[in-house]
């Protein structure tokens, strides 16, 4: 799931370059400018940033403490792995699909609009927040199953793809 979603979030960022780009032609080239088309930028980066955690995390490029994990060996990586998802990443994606959900509904339910005249509904926006962080929960189990399988013996070495920054 996660793997099509990050694809389809690079057609978002080529979407966000050329609103963008077309908006700042038409600000400085024509003297004009729209109140939407600015939020709608922000809304395409927000359904990246939101979006692409979970590739992220598939991809293993989150930020992460190589340097030192990286004198450890698998087994031990692994287990550090399985305490941070558990121990730190669960409870604070849990918590925010949690705490952001009704900020959602509210939005959807009242169609809250941007307070900037010629707006976009500001719902949409806050779906991705709970969206965001359900499929960065979902890689977290993915990859607790892994480290697990991995540890039991059920899954080859995890290798360079578990920890392949230094």
């Amino acid at each position: 799931m996660n793997e099509g979603i990050g694809k389809l979030a690079y057609w978002l960022v080529l979407v966000a370059v050329v609103v963008s780009s077309v908006n700042a032609v038409v600000r400085y080239g024509l003297n004009t400018s729209s109140n939407a088309w600015l939020e709608l930028q922000w809304y395409l980066f927000s359904a990246v940033f939101l979006l692409c955690a979970g590739y992220t995390f598939l991809r293993n490029e989150h930020i992460r403490i190589d340097i030192v994990l990286g004198r450890f060996s698998k087994r031990v990586q692994a287990w550090v792995d399985i305490f941070g998802i558990i121990v730190f990443m669960f409870p604070m994606t849990i918590l925010i699909m949690v705490l952001s959900w009704p900020m959602f509904m509210d939005s959807f339910v009242t169609n809250e609009m941007s307070s900037d005249a010629g707006g976009l509904i500001r719902w949409p926006v806050k779906l991705l927040v709970p969206v965001g962080f359900f499929l960065l929960t979902a890689q977290g189990v993915s990859e607790l199953i892994k480290r697990i399988g991995f540890l039991t013996g059920h899954r080859d070495e995890p290798g360079e793809k578990m920890h392949s920054h230094s």
